[in-house]
C-alpha cells in the first residue's frame, strides 16, 4: 500500500508514505472478514478494505503494485467489496480519491460510483486548552458496566445524523486496540456530540497529530455550536496528549461545518473528493454537523 500511494504522489521512496501511520494493520484488525488481498503466483499484489458504519459502507484504502497498474487488479478487488457491503444492508456507499486523477475517478464509475463535493483534510495547531470547555469525557474512563449505555448513546446521536449510521464498532476498535481515543461531549447529561481520535505510531494518525476520523453533533438547532465545543474538546483531548496538530477532514457538502472549522483555525492541507455510490447525497448537507473523510 505505502508503495503503490508513495509512487502515485511522486515520493522519492515510496514506502515512506504516511510515515509511521498506518491504515492496513488498524483495518484488518478491526475487521480480517472485510479485509481482501489480490494474489499472483503466491504474492500479495494488491489490496482493498471495506469499512461499516451501520448503514454506510466505505472502502479504502485499494492498492495494486505498481508494475502490475493497468492489468485489470483494481477492479477484480472491487468485487468482494461490493459484496460485502450487500452483504451488510449498507444503504449508503462511498469512497475518497484523488480528485485530480481521471483513471480513479474513471474506475469507480465503473462499478457506479459518482463524484460529488470535494472533502478538504485540514489541520490546525493545538494550542494550551483554553480557560472555558464543554463538559466533556473520553470512552476510556466509562467504567465497563455503563459502556453499553453510552454506546447506546453515541448510536442514538449518529442515527439521528442519518438513520443507521453507526460507529459503535470503530469506537470499541479504538478501545479494544489502542489505536486512540473518542470524545464525549455532554450537556446537562445528554450526549450532544462524539468524536472518534486516533494518534500514536501504528495508527491512521501517525505520531505528532490527533486524527479525528469522525466526530458528529446532535441534530437540532444548537448543533452548530455543540459542534464547535466538540473540535474544541478534541483539541484538548491533543493537547492533554501533547500532540501539537489536530487533523480532521470535512465534506465541503457540510458547508456549515466547514466554515466553522475554517473559523476555528483549520486550513486545508489537501482536498480529494468523495463518490457515492447512485449519487446518492447521503448526509452530506450544509446543516449536517459532521467530520469524516472517507481516506
Amino acid at each position: 500500500m505505502r508503495v503503490a500511494f508513495g509512487t502515485f504522489v511522486g515520493l522519492a521512496e515510496p514506502e515512506s508514505y504516511l510515515g509511521d501511520g498506518a491504515y492496513v494493520r488498524p483495518r484488518w484488525r478491526m475487521d480480517p472478514a472485510a479485509a481482501f488481498a489480490a494474489e499472483m503466483d503466491g504474492a500479495v499484489v494488491g489490496s482493498n478494505f471495506a469499512t461499516n458504519w451501520g448503514s454506510l459502507g466505505f472502502f479504502g484504502p485499494l492498492s495494486v503494485r505498481p508494475d502490475l497498474w493497468g492489468r485489470g487488479i483494481a477492479s477484480r478487488l472491487m468485487e468482494p467489496v461490493l459484496d460485502r457491503f450487500a452483504a451488510w444492508g449498507a444503504r449508503h456507499a462511498g469512497l475518497f480519491t484523488f480528485a485530480h486523477s481521471p483513471t480513479h475517478v474513471g474506475l469507480y464509475q465503473k462499478f457506479g460510483f459518482w463524484p460529488r463535493f470535494l472533502t478538504a483534510i485540514l489541520s490546525r495547531p493545538v494550542a494550551a486548552s483554553p480557560a472555558r470547555l464543554p463538559r466533556w469525557s473520553r470512552y476510556s474512563a466509562v467504567p465497563p458496566g455503563e459502556r453499553a449505555d453510552v454506546l447506546a448513546g453515541c448510536g442514538a446521536l449518529t442515527g439521528a445524523v442519518f438513520d443507521g449510521l453507526d460507529l459503535r464498532r470503530e469506537i470499541e476498535a479504538v478501545e479494544a486496540h489502542r489505536l486512540g481515543d473518542s470524545v464525549l461531549v455532554w450537556d446537562e447529561g445528554t450526549l450532544v456530540g462524539l468524536a472518534v481520535c486516533h494518534h500514536g505510531a501504528g495508527t491512521e494518525g501517525g505520531s505528532g497529530a490527533c486524527y479525528v476520523k469522525f466526530a458528529a453533533a446532535r441534530p437540532g438547532p444548537r448543533a452548530g455550536g455543540q459542534f464547535t465545543a466538540l473540535i474544541e474538546a478534541c483539541a484538548a483531548h491533543a493537547a492533554a496528549h501533547r500532540l501539537p496538530r489536530l487533523v480532521a477532514g470535512v465534506n465541503l457538502g457540510r458547508h456549515e461545518a466547514y466554515r466553522r472549522m475554517l473559523d476555528q483555525g483549520f486550513r486545508t492541507d489537501r482536498q480529494g473528493v468523495a463518490m457515492h455510490r447512485g449519487n446518492d447525497a447521503g448526509y452530506n448537507r450544509p446543516d449536517v454537523f459532521v467530520v469524516d473523510d472517507w481516506r
